[in-house]
């Protein structure tokens, strides 16, 4: 039988960077695939060239599925590299301590107030920021939001917990970093509104307000690394590999990016030496992520749904699929920001068509295609409006639009491929009610664009409502090839 991992059966030559000190100096909310393939083995690369008090603390949201396996195993996983020329395998080997913030949300709180965390970084997903989607502010009716709200109350969102967290911390007044990884444009701002909304709207004295404005710090941050969900083909391949048995390795692309504002606080270990870069164009890098990449992968995951495609490689290997993304790349969101200097557009394409032909990535369109009631959020109203307000409709905007309501909302009579039940839609009852008694397709997207799913400069736009319901036709009458081939069509 094969040995477990552990700190004493690590192969030899297998750790990536350092092993962490027992000292922690990091707090992490969010303990998924993504932190484990993308922050934590930039940390321990970081302490193999500087060294540095810098362990992570970590906190999966509500469940022990990463939790207890990493418990048994000192806290210790495999990374699982894959490359279109095969497979390698690595240990990381930063966590110090690990928990399910759901089960002890105090001990983030005083982990989040103990001086000696410089940093708070948090991989809670769009979700997790408890926002309202159409004004991006903290939801203050969320139920979880207001029961954080109460005095004396512990709080259970990740939102609450900082805020919390920061406000035992003022009294030491040790300075701190609140480092977001998630995919949201300007994540730092964002977090840091959403924490302060928070603190306002509970009445915490004006010290803790002083503090937070002058002591704590929100590096706006941009991060890229394809990590799918973890199966046991990965499992076995790593036993193979290593020679041991990893109850909870993560799978990961070869290619990773993380690019950061320079504004910790508290200090911050040496991520550049690691790889990561520092840079003044934040906002031109989140462009690219977000809408090149992100943007892109949220066309290629719903269309690929809606034609039976499990993976995103197999999706991608669709004509038009190809077509609609490479089109709305060039036509629909390149002329819509500045790149970063230096940026070469066509390099960077090359670079996603290997990423995401990587038939080894296995990524699940459903796992991309989740969550897209905020994600979209990100991907498609900034763009959209630029080309709108400029006389032109970017129609693989909206083909983007229609695919995801006709994969998570179709309207009566359609029945989408049995792969769009698996995406995770958090707003797929309030679209149902949404919807519901609407007697055209014309009508049902008119319900969903201006029902509070989408900011309202683009529900005002009854061009492109009309064109994505000519689209959802399309898709429910004649399939999501001819809806992309109409696109191709107008684009022509």
């Amino acid at each position: 039988m094969t040995q477990g991992l552990g700190r004493s059966s690590v192969p030899a030559g297998t750790l990536i960077g350092a092993s962490a000190p027992d000292r922690t100096g990091i707090v992490h909310l969010g303990l998924g695939n993504f932190h484990r393939a993308h922050g934590a083995v930039y940390t321990a690369q970081a302490m193999a060239a500087a060294g540095g008090d810098w362990g992570i603390r970590g906190f999966a949201h509500s469940s022990d599925r990463v939790v207890a396996p990493m418990r048994a195993q000192d806290n210790l996983y495999s990374i699982l590299q894959l490359t279109e020329g095969g497979t390698k395998a690595g240990v990381v080997d930063v966590h110090r301590d690990t928990g399910v913030a759901a089960h002890d949300p105090a001990a983030v709180v005083a982990a989040i107030a103990d001086p000696a965390h410089r940093i708070v970084s948090l991989t809670v997903s769009e979700v997790g920021y408890t926002r309202d989607p159409a004004t991006g502010r903290l939801a203050l009716d969320h139920p979880e939001v207001a029961a954080d709200l109460v005095a004396g109350s512990t709080p259970r969102t990740a939102m609450g917990m900082i805020a919390r967290g920061l406000e035992l911390r003022a009294a030491s007044g040790a300075p701190v970093a609140v480092l977001s990884c998630d995919n949201l444009q300007s994540n730092g701002d964002v977090t840091r509104a959403v924490v302060e909304e928070f603190l306002n709207a509970a009445g915490v004295n004006d010290d803790v307000l002083s503090f937070v404005s002058s002591s704590v710090s929100f590096p706006n941050a941009m991060v890229d690394r394809i990590v799918p969900k973890t199966t046991a083909e990965h499992s076995q391949r790593v036993e193979d590999l290593l020679g041991v048995t990893d109850r909870c390795p993560v799978p990961a692309e070869d290619f990773s990016m993380w690019v950061l504002e320079d504004d910790f606080a508290g200090g911050r270990p040496a991520w550049d030496l690691a790889g990561a870069t520092f840079s003044t164009e934040l906002e031109a890098y989140e462009m690219v992520k977000l809408r090149l990449l992100n943007g892109s992968h949220s066309l290629i995951a719903y269309l690929g749904v809606l034609a039976g495609a499990p993976t995103i490689d197999t999706a991608w290997g669709l004509d038009f699929v190809r077509e609609a993304v490479l089109g709305g790349i060039a036509e629909d969101y390149l002329p819509t920001f500045t790149p970063p200097t230096g940026f070469d557009a066509d390099a960077y394409v090359s670079e996603l068509d290997a990423r995401w032909r990587n038939p080894l990535i296995g990524h699940a369109t459903t796992q991309v295609g989740s969550d897209g009631s905020v994600k979209l959020l990100q991907r498609i109203p900034d763009a959209a409006l630029f080309h709108l307000r400029r006389g032109r409709i970017p129609h693989r905007l909206a083909l983007c639009t229609a695919a995801w309501i006709a994969c998570v909302a179709p309207p009566a009579g359609f029945d989408p491929d049995p792969l769009a039940e698996r995406i995770a839609e958090p707003a797929r009852e309030r679209l149902a009610e949404t919807v519901d008694g609407a007697v055209t397709v014309s009508d049902h997207v008119r319900r969903i664009m201006t029902g509070g799913f989408f900011p309202a400069a683009l529900a005002d736009q009854d061009v492109f409502t009309a064109r994505v319901a000519e689209l959802l036709t399309l898709i429910t009458r004649d399939g999501v090839r001819t809806a992309a081939a109409d696109v191709a069509a107008a684009s022509r």
